[in-house]
């Protein structure tokens, strides 16, 4: 109990973000549990697993949150969803096996230089110009495949590879935040699914647990970050957010940085 308010801080910031942008705050919420587990005495061969399964496992609470309020407010491509779901599913359960079988260094630095990237597409405002229209069904298939497997390698809800794509594809950039908030949901299906899995084998996980999902830390980061996601999404059709954007992506270089410090 004496770790619950700082989860449930972790919470409140993470669900505020994803809302935001789409994302499934994994860039932010990995590095911080990476911290909190080492302070805890977590078995340091398992605590990046650790961090990503839980991690991962949050999105499931924090997209069906933002993604009701983005359907609110018609941001949500279904077509979109449902063309990409399949091959999203199978997507993240490869991406779960690989982390399942890479060394936790390496596992971190590869984390560390996605956040680094996630960054700079944010600071920068790296975004493609429209130039094309949706692909069909392999295209679709395909893009959901990488977009699994590389949201279960790294944590996250797809959106820095979603939105993106749905923007060249001439999707505007609030139903690309929106459909992008809702494809998380099939992503932590996939992906958590995958992590407990890979995880039920480990026999000195800290308890409770189901396998790399810590779950004392996945309630009290769930209790509050359901609370603040729709907030963040409802922001989005508010007010502007450019500030807080470029705010977001600083925090994210900073923990980049102790991640390759630590790791490297």
């Amino acid at each position: 109990m004496e770790w619950a308010f700082a989860y449930l801080a972790l919470g409140a910031l993470v669900g505020l973000f994803s809302g935001m942008f789409g994302i499934g705050g994994g860039t932010i919420l990995v590095p911080v549990l990476l911290i909190l587990f080492k302070m805890q005495h977590f078995p340091a061969p398992y605590i990046m697993h650790l961090a990503l399964g839980t991690s991962m496992a949050t999105i499931l609470f924090t997209s069906l949150a933002s993604m009701r309020k983005h359907h609110q407010h018609g941001a949500v491509n279904w077509v979109v969803v449902r063309t990409m779901t399949p091959g999203i599913l199978f997507g993240t359960a490869l991406g779960a096996l690989c982390a399942a079988y890479v060394s936790p260094r390496r596992l971190g630095i590869f984390f560390a230089l996605f956040v680094y990237f996630a960054a700079i597409q944010i600071l920068f405002e790296l975004r493609p110009q429209a130039s094309r229209q949706l692909p069909g069904m392999t295209g679709m298939t395909l893009t959901g495949m990488f977009t699994g497997w590389i949201s279960s390698l790294v944590s996250i809800g797809g959106g820095t590879v979603v939105v993106p794509f749905l923007i060249w594809c001439n999707v505007p950039i609030r139903n690309a935040i929106g459909t992008s908030a809702a494809i998380g949901f099939p992503v932590a299906i996939g992906g958590t699914t995958g992590y407990i899995v890979t995880g039920l084998s480990s026999h000195t996980l800290p308890s409770p647990n189901l396998g790399f999902v810590y779950l004392p830390s996945l309630l009290w980061i769930v209790l509050a970050s359901v609370i603040t996601a729709p907030l963040g999404a409802k922001t989005v059709h508010r007010m502007k957010i450019g500030l807080l954007r470029k705010l977001f992506a600083i925090l994210m270089l900073v923990l980049g940085t102790h991640l390759l410090i630590k790791f490297i």
